[in-house]
């Protein structure tokens, strides 16, 4: 990242430093505290729950800021984790440098870090989910020697009270403007946050649904991110979902990202973009800018393991109340280009060779653009109760299944789950029938999960106690709360405030 780009950065340490956050070192994270008088550092970390936790420090001590920085601090593993009992719970946390942010929610001037967790013996924990995510990266390019990298699509209603002005069209609100659309303000200043805490935004706007119930508006929005590295992907969307939540209650404002919120409305969706990169070039397009044999082999993957992903991505029973057909979800196992019906998308990819830029500004594209580089395939089953370490580990696994296996094996999966058709019109009912379903609730996602363990659990990238503990959770559910609610608007509203929080 040049200077220039730095100067751009909502990162206060960024640009500070004059470094790109991945360069940073425990000696800059200690000028900056002490040159900027940052008198508290908080760890956060991700527990079972998908949820942020936090530990505070007060920074009186040069020796002692070094020695939290070095050595982390230690955490009660049971609290946090299901499969870790009380009997050797200790866990180790540890900074990673470069998540450091200055933390826009702390009202004493605070330096913030996200952790990776450690065992007693000192190694990296193999059952938490942001090593599994690395594990799965490392494995993916040692096997193809390419680069996973990832960018997330966060979906998520407002609800607040209906002024009863300028109503909003019924599921009409995409990319809707004021004051049809009540929170675009609060969306900004969401994403100027993320900005802050270092999430590459590529851009935010209102989304379909839209609606109001007993006098409360629902109003779904969207922030989708750029294609970083997939560890650099989880991280950010963790930390949105912590912005978005915190600027709500500054606000006086509630936010979901639960999948469903009643019966004939959007739900909300944590779409997933991939690409595999290497020296520079986007693999996901051959020489001449169509979808590439290798992007083929890897959605190959990606369609052998949707069943299970689905025990990553749709973690609660609300999540199969969005899985149905005619709502923009996908429900059936196939791909195709430009299809919102479909698992696997691949969007318009900027592959055209007409230059757009030179016939609507009469300027040329610069030779420096280079438009490939924006092509990706998106997954669209997962939602906003994922664990998007596990889910993103879990497409990693996928991607490489896809490429490790035969070729022809792999384009042959590709070609029989083409589909360039609507597959929910009723005149594609046959084309329907030929493609396999996802899980319909937990205990099939946990059931497809199963059958699936020993790939996730190759070269030791998902530990056992991991998918025991994913597998237990989904079966523990009671299966007849979900299909009570599916024809009862007011049993399906409650259900969604149990699970309102994902």
């Amino acid at each position: 990242m040049s200077k220039h780009n730095l100067a751009l950065s909502k990162n206060e340490l960024e640009r500070a430093l004059e470094k790109p956050h991945t360069e940073f070192t425990r000696d800059d994270i200690v000028r900056y505290i002490t040159d900027n008088d940052i008198q508290m550092v908080n760890f956060m970390y991700p527990a079972a729950d998908g949820r942020l936790k936090t530990l505070n420090f007060v920074i009186n001590d040069l020796d002692y800021l070094e020695t939290i920085l070095t050595l982390g601090e230690r955490v009660d593993g049971s609290s946090l984790f299901p499969f870790i009992s009380a009997g050797s719970s200790d866990l180790y946390v540890l900074p990673r440098y470069s998540t450091a942010f200055v933390d826009p929610f702390a009202p004493i001037p605070t330096v913030t870090m996200l952790c990776s967790y450690c065992d007693k013996d000192g190694r990296l924990l193999e059952s938490s989910p942001e090593h599994t995510l690395r594990k799965a990266c490392e494995e993916l390019t040692r096997a193809t020697g390419l680069t996973f990298q990832a960018m997330g699509e966060l979906e998520y209603y407002v609800i607040a009270e209906d002024p009863g002005r300028f109503t909003a069209t019924d599921q009409k609100g995409y990319h809707e403007s004021a004051p049809f659309a009540k929170f675009n303000d609060f969306r900004t200043r969401c994403m100027h946050l993320i900005a802050q805490t270092g999430g590459q935004i590529k851009y935010g706007h209102s989304e379909v649904g839209n609606f109001t119930l007993n006098g409360t508006i629902y109003e779904q929005n969207e922030i989708e991110f750029l294609p970083v590295d997939a560890r650099d992907a989880a991280d950010q969307l963790m930390l949105a979902k912590w912005v978005i939540r915190n600027q709500a209650f500054r606000e006086g404002l509630d936010v979901t990202f639960a999948p469903k919120i009643t019966t004939g409305k959007a739900g909300s969706g944590l779409h997933i973009h991939m690409r595999l990169v290497a020296d520079g070039h986007n693999h996901m397009l051959d020489a001449d800018r169509r979808i590439s044999e290798e992007a083929r082999r890897a959605i190959a993957g990606l369609m052998l393991l949707a069943p299970a992903l689905t025990a990553f991505g749709n973690t609660n029973p609300t999540s199969y109340f969005r899985l149905v057909p005619h709502q923009e979800a996908p429900t059936n196992v196939c791909w195709g280009d430009r299809n919102r019906s479909v698992l696997v998308r691949v969007p318009l990819g900027w592959t055209s060779k007409a230059d757009m830029c030179e016939a609507v500004n009469g300027e040329p594209t610069p030779e420096w653009v280079d438009p490939t580089m924006k092509q990706t395939v998106e997954i669209r089953s997962a939602d906003g109760t994922a664990d998007v370490y596990q889910l993103l580990a879990g497409l990693a696994v996928a991607l490489r299944h896809g490429l490790e296996m035969p070729a022809d094996k792999a384009l042959e999966i590709a070609d029989r789950t083409y589909v360039d058709v609507n597959i929910h019109d009723e005149a594609n009912a046959g084309r329907l029938q030929q493609l396999d379903s996802l899980p319909v609730d937990c205990e099939g996602s946990a059931d497809c999960l199963d059958r699936a363990r020993a790939v996730f659990q190759e070269h030791d990238v998902f530990a056992p106690a991991m998918i025991d503990g994913i597998i237990g959770k989904l079966r523990s559910y009671d299966r007849n709360e979900p299909e009570a609610a599916k024809t009862d608007a007011a049993k399906m509203l409650r259900m969604v405030q149990k699970y309102i929080n994902p």
